[in-house]
């Protein structure tokens, strides 16, 4: 819809009928399903391994021995949380560039499927 005329012009009829189109397709289908599949486990680890540090000191000793020197576990998986932060958003950036190739592929099959060169 036209914001400025609350009217549906057509450039944004067709728009979402290509959306629709590469929606329903199988490989755009598929793309969601590996994303998913990339996404959820990720963020699940981050979550569980973020949470874990705050839960451990508060409710557990586990972490209060020396682990080097006077140096205990808890700073050493503190400083891990850092580590791994850094080693997630490396991986994710990298496995993020082949799911915008897949999408920019399949938009181009899509489109040119229905013949459509806007």
């Amino acid at each position: 819809m036209n914001f400025e005329s609350g009217i549906k012009s057509e450039d944004n009829v067709q728009s979402s009928t290509v959306y629709e189109r590469v929606a329903a397709s199988r490989s755009f289908k598929k793309l969601i399903r590996e994303r998913k599949k990339f996404i959820i486990p990720l963020t699940v680890f981050f979550l569980v391994f973020y949470f874990a540090l705050p839960v451990l000191t508060s409710y557990s000793t586990i972490l209060n021995s020396p682990a080097v020197g006077e140096i205990s576990w808890a700073w050493i998986f503190a400083f891990a949380q850092f580590v791994m932060t850094w080693v997630l958003c490396i991986v994710y950036v990298k496995k993020s560039a082949s799911f915008d190739k897949q999408s920019e592929r399949i938009i181009d099959e899509q489109l040119n499927e229905g013949g459509n060169t806007k």
